[in-house]
């Protein structure tokens, strides 16, 4: 099949269509967080019903992030290969169920196993959106696209503050979990009336086809081994942005609700509307994040240096949360948190278009994978030790409050270092060399993150809790980047040998 001749950035109107896209893209990430949050805010609640810690509730939402990364492993390479229409529905229909399975249980441990299933299923929503948006946007218009979708998490984090309270007064907290799992149903419907790939939308003009492949063509697609992805310096990158980043927001989901009501004495009906205006401004951030990279971009900025000066104002913009456990005044820290949420946001909009910039489509939704494993591995972690941190400190939330201060910076750092310039991955049909310095990053980092996560399934199994939890998930780490490194770089080897 011939593909439509490219048209021009001025061409007027090439039609609209692929913005109906992106509101459904907007729509499943609204319902996505608005399933995941319910936990946050009763969480004080559920303390006092089921009798769990600060450290069990750290365990459980642990389990929805292991579980988050193990079903991104899975979801990004289904995405690639099954597609978006059939893979995007099977994953609301797993967490949907997943979502309203809550209500059964009556012990951290059961609330562990359904918010496990949960992340399970939740996993799928970032990896098919991001491949929609690869599919359905020229690259000029993809942060743009990403901010919007990705403002679903915000107007998700809105919506369920707002019903969930009165939810729970009115039918008790298990209606709660039951009403909002139900939603992803409604837009099950929409999803499988309306989208097609843009090459069979019977409603797309031969016009608009044109502007979304008016970018260069990608070489023909063949599927990328992860074996090849990984020890990519782009890979590690994005992982590792990703990894010190998404932390931070999973953070304010399922704390700040407890934060609000511990220390400035809120009751579950009052805490709404704090959580509403924090996450009304993290909206903007969302949007405006997307939309001023694309807008110096338009303006003749390198790709590069436009996403780097986007992400700098953010990781600048977050610093000032590190006094919000400090100040006096409830609305003090509203600002100071709302503030950060909306510079993640805005950081999350160009971290996820980096993927496009740095890789072809046939590989998009596999590295979406490997770096939100890697982001959802890092949550794991945090909870954790956010679990313990409370436990000790009777509930001081300066330090964290610190950790999320300095995070972004540093994970720019980084990433500046391993993409000075956002320059595309090449040769990735070829195996990279062993031992080499990408493999050794890649590698090791990919096996310090299940180290981690080995060391607390361990712990957890012997009992630990805590800081003896911990201390086995450091173990793990250490002895995770060992095996790693070596066992990646023997299967690189085998695969170098076959080639």
């Amino acid at each position: 099949m011939s593909l439509p001749a490219p048209v021009s950035a001025e061409t007027s109107s090439p039609g609209k269509y692929r913005w109906v896209v992106c509101v459904l893209l907007f729509f499943g990430t609204t319902i996505n967080y608005i399933d995941r949050q319910v936990i946050g805010i009763l969480e004080k609640d559920l303390r006092g019903i089921i009798g769990w810690t600060q450290s069990d509730y750290g365990n459980i939402t642990a389990a929805f992030s292991a579980a988050y990364a193990l079903g991104l492993l899975i979801s990004g390479p289904l995405m690639d290969r099954f597609g978006t229409r059939i893979g995007y529905a099977v994953a609301v229909v797993l967490w949907s169920l997943a979502g309203m399975a809550t209500a059964l249980a009556n012990t951290a441990l059961g609330f562990g196993l359904a918010r496990a299933a949960l992340g399970l299923g939740e996993a799928a929503n970032f990896p098919a959106a991001i491949k929609t948006v690869a599919e359905w946007f020229p690259k000029r218009e993809r942060a743009f696209a990403t901010g919007i979708f990705n403002a679903g998490s915000n107007v998700g984090a809105i919506l369920a503050p707002a019903a969930v309270p009165a939810i729970y007064y009115a039918f008790g907290w298990q209606a709660a979990f039951l009403v909002t799992g139900a939603i992803g149903f409604v837009w099950l419907v929409f999803w499988l009336q309306i989208y097609h790939r843009p090459e069979e939308h019977p409603k797309l003009s031969s016009a608009e086809l044109a502007h979304i492949q008016s970018d260069p063509p990608d070489p023909p697609a063949t599927k990328v081994p992860w074996i090849q992805l990984i020890p990519r310096r782009q890979t590690c990158a994005f992982a590792i942005g990703k990894y010190l980043t998404d932390p931070i927001w999973w953070f304010y989901l399922y704390w700040i609700p407890s934060f609000f009501r511990d220390k400035h004495q809120l009751d579950l009906l009052a805490v709404g509307l704090p959580l509403i205006v924090i996450y009304l401004i993290a909206d903007v951030g969302s949007v405006g994040g997307g939309w001023l990279s694309s807008a110096l971009i338009k303006k003749g900025w390198s790709v590069h240096r436009a996403r780097k000066t986007t992400m700098l104002l953010c990781a600048l913009a977050v610093t000032p949360i590190v006094f919000a456990s400090q100040v006096t005044s409830l609305w003090a820290a509203v600002g100071l948190i709302g503030l950060a949420a909306a510079a993640h946001q805005g950081w999350s909009a160009n971290l996820f278009t980096m993927t496009s910039d740095m890789f072809p489509r046939r590989a998009v939704g596999s590295v979406v994978g490997i770096g939100g494993m890697a982001g959802a591995m890092g949550g794991a972690t945090l909870a954790t030790l956010t679990g313990y941190i409370l436990d000790r400190t009777g509930g001081n939330y300066m330090i964290l409050f610190g950790i999320a201060a300095s995070a972004y910076l540093v994970a720019l750092t980084l990433i500046h270092l391993l993409a000075p310039n956002l320059e595309p991955a090449e040769d990735l049909d070829q195996p990279v060399g062993v031992f080499t310095l990408g493999s050794l990053l890649g590698f090791g980092f990919i096996g310090f993150i299940l180290g981690t996560f080995s060391g607390w399934g361990v712990g957890l199994i012997a009992g630990q809790s805590g800081q003896g939890l911990l201390g086995f998930m450091l173990a793990g780490s250490i002895l995770g980047i060992g095996v790693g490194i070596v066992a990646g770089n023997l299967i690189s080897r085998s695969t170098m040998a076959k080639a």
